[in-house]
């Protein structure tokens, strides 16, 4: 027998928890810590389905995840075309969608409220929660990510630079690494049409945190 939890018993177990989703560099990260802080919740920031021991992900069950584990090395998916780069990707996020939903119910079990940085897809989001407890986060260019990925001083993108620069060619992986943000096939999800609340990041060089924090807060009903 397959197990499959129906919707309805998931809304009402996820009910203390609001989501964030969108664009890479729109500030979802930097929201839920700030909403968190301010409003007393427990944050769950990028990459939370990482709290699922990795030894105890199957390969079968979780090619997407178990990537890196698999692959030759670093080199074999800088390689990576924007297509299949975006075929993992959206193979990822359907297999960290069910890790994510199994460890917000876990967190807000004990009735406090959940901000998370969120993987889940925006269809499954309208069956397991509503628009008052999701917000999709915008950039206006959505491309941007591509020129402004290296520009955050964290270990992420610093190990990341550094394998970039052990290919055999740097410039063409670097430059490979770039079109897969410009890559948009026609099953992408068009974030600005998904009917949920949207907040839109178009000013990168000032800092608006406060603004989106209240334009936020007053969605998720927490002022």
């Amino acid at each position: 027998m397959k197990i499959q939890i129906s919707s309805n018993l998931l809304k009402h177990y996820l009910r203390n928890v609001y989501f964030i989703n969108g664009h890479s560099y729109a500030g979802k990260s930097t929201m839920v810590d700030m909403l968190a802080k301010r409003f007393g919740m427990i944050p769950c920031g990028e990459n939370y389905h990482d709290a699922f021991p990795r030894e105890k992900l199957s390969r079968w069950k979780q090619p997407g995840l178990c990537y890196f584990d698999t692959m030759s090395g670093w080199e074999e998916w800088l390689s990576m075309t924007p297509e299949e780069h975006w075929n993992w990707t959206e193979q990822v996020s359907q297999e960290c969608a069910e890790i994510e939903i199994l460890e917000l119910v876990t967190l807000s079990a004990g009735g406090k409220k959940v901000i998370a940085d969120t993987n889940i897809p925006p269809d499954v989001l309208r069956e397991i929660s509503d628009y008052r407890h999701v917000a999709i986060m915008l950039c206006d260019p959505p491309d941007i990510c591509a020129d402004r990925f290296f520009d955050r001083d964290d270990p992420e993108k610093k190990f990341m630079l550094e394998q970039i620069g052990l290919c055999m060619d740097p410039e063409a992986a670097l430059k490979n690494f770039r079109s897969w943000a410009f890559y948009h096939p026609p099953e992408e999800t068009l974030w600005q049409h998904t009917g949920f609340f949207t907040y839109t990041r178009s000013d990168f060089e000032n800092d608006t945190r406060e603004e989106a924090l209240h334009a936020l807060a007053a969605h998720f009903g927490l002022l």
